[in-house]
């Protein structure tokens, strides 16, 4: 099993979730809120003559845990769902190898349940 992680802009959240699963069919996700900042270091904001910065930009991080067959399959579909065309600040997508995943109701693990 393999855990790919996602961080991208709120707005392409269901845009992700979406392409991933028109193109594996992956339907888990797990998305938590969050707030950062890459290279645009944040942004700047005027108002009534006022200048703010925020230095965190909000975002969401998804987090699919899917077979090993597919996981390069949802790190592409990810990537290219949360390509907004903006010059930075779209996003990263990683992987991380996953040991002993097991359902909370009924204590198979996930291998077994996925098959069934």
């Amino acid at each position: 099993m393999i855990k790919v992680e996602a961080v991208v802009i709120r707005e392409r959240v269901e845009t992700v979730i979406d392409a991933v699963e028109e193109e594996t069919g992956h339907v888990g996700v797990t998305v938590v809120e969050a707030i950062g900042h890459g290279r645009e270091r944040g942004i700047t904001h005027e108002y009534r003559g006022r200048v703010f910065e925020s230095r965190f930009l909000p975002k969401a991080l998804l987090t699919f845990v899917v077979p090993d067959e597919i996981g390069d399959a949802v790190v592409a579909a990810a990537a290219d769902a949360a390509r907004s065309g903006n010059e930075s600040g779209d996003g990263l997508v990683w992987t991380s190898p996953v040991a002993n995943v097991t359902h909370n109701r009924t204590g198979s693990s996930l291998e077994e349940v996925e098959v069934a």
